[in-house]
């Protein structure tokens, strides 16, 4: 079982990455092997090699895969739509996420507190969508929707800790309604506004 015939490098890559979300999800990091995603994939040991070094470098692959579909759908759908709508839209999706992408964050994020190999991929992966975070922010402060004295990279990790944290206290273990948790949200971005829209908001009936 080597490359599949008619199959290019790219369709390949794309079953390897897709095999890997779901086998990581079942089986957990630690509980996986690289024959399990081969085999998942259809593919041998060596056409895997020759796409991704490692486990681990193939773990990263598959969350930065499943990772950016949200914020890039969103911005692609509407690219004018203001940064205070996004978070909210994104913030309001949170507790609701027992998904494939936040499975693999949860085995992302554990495997790399005791696995170094994983933890390096992983810090640049935080640090990528760190930057894609407060490069918005900052986008939203230059149109005067986000106060310009917020610290881009502050707000940038307050989401990366909201987002990480929904999917370790899934719906199971905790609930809160989702009126409950929209309306909280709404007075979160609406404190984060410039101090003077955030008044015109409040004064209006």
């Amino acid at each position: 079982m080597g490359r599949i015939a008619g199959v290019t490098a790219a369709e390949t890559r794309e079953r390897l990455l897709r095999a890997a979300a779901d086998v990581f999800a079942e089986r957990g990091y630690d509980g996986t092997r690289v024959a399990d995603i081969a085999a998942a994939a259809g593919v041998s040991n060596g056409a895997l090699y020759a796409h991704f070094g490692s486990k681990a470098d193939l773990l990263v692959a598959a969350l930065r895969a499943h990772g950016r579909s949200m914020l890039a759908e969103l911005l692609a759908a509407d690219p004018g739509r203001p940064v205070n709508e996004v978070l909210l839209v994104i913030g309001r999706k949170l507790p609701r996420r027992p998904d494939v992408r936040g499975r693999l964050i949860v085995e992302a994020l554990v495997a790399a507190r005791r696995d170094q190999d994983v933890a390096l991929p992983m810090r640049d992966y935080l640090g990528e969508r760190a930057g894609q975070i407060s490069g918005l922010v900052r986008g939203a402060q230059d149109a005067g929707d986000l106060d310009p004295a917020l610290s881009p990279e502050a707000l940038a990790h307050f989401c990366l800790l909201l987002a990480m944290g929904s999917a370790l206290v899934t719906p199971d273990l905790h609930a809160v309604a989702d009126e409950e948790w929209a309306d909280l949200l709404t007075r979160v971005v609406t404190v984060l506004a410039p101090a003077g829209i955030t008044a015109e908001r409040e004064s209006t009936p």
